[in-house]
């Protein structure tokens, strides 16, 4: 074989080595690999979504327990002074239960113990809890303090001593 020929074989083997459709494999790196994205949420696209901002769950907490909510895809607002005889679409407000799970849908929210309405929009709290394990249940209700489905999420925590 000539020398020009074998340029031009050993060129060719070059260019389509180059242009091969499998990925490089990455460089070994000794550092950690990057975290996993968080789990997806089960709600389609664009519903309502009701979730505590702090804390995580599975948090163990000191009390005081610095309680922040979230809300997408629906408005928060204060509940109307004096009595409400409709209630306004997609506009609800929080109720947090403690230690109690989600009321069904259409259930009005009592206005007692286990429950903790903030009827003027608010979306935080610093609340004195005993030492132990607690069940958070976060939820939406309406001017009237119905419960609206889909609205509710619930975390457990622990409070240290």
């Amino acid at each position: 074989m000539t020398v020009a020929k074998y340029l031009v074989l050993l060129a060719a083997v070059a260019a389509t080595s180059a242009c091969s459709s499998e990925p490089a494999a990455p460089p070994a790196s000794s550092e950690s690999p990057a975290p996993a994205a968080p789990p997806a949420t089960t709600s389609p696209a664009g519903a309502p979504r009701v979730f505590f901002i702090e804390p995580q769950d599975g948090a163990t907490v000191k009390s005081p327990v610095h309680l922040m909510f979230g809300i997408e895809n629906f408005e928060i607002a204060p509940v109307p002074s004096g009595t409400v005889e409709s209630v306004r679409p997609n506009i609800g407000h929080h109720h947090v239960g403690v230690d109690t799970d989600c009321l069904p849908p259409g259930t009005e929210i009592p206005r007692a113990s286990p429950w903790v309405h903030f009827g003027k929009g608010d979306n935080m709290i610093d609340m004195q809890l005993p030492p132990g394990p607690h069940k958070l249940a976060l939820e939406i209700g309406d001017d009237k303090h119905t419960t609206i489905a889909g609205l509710c999420a619930v975390i457990n925590i622990t409070v240290a001593p």
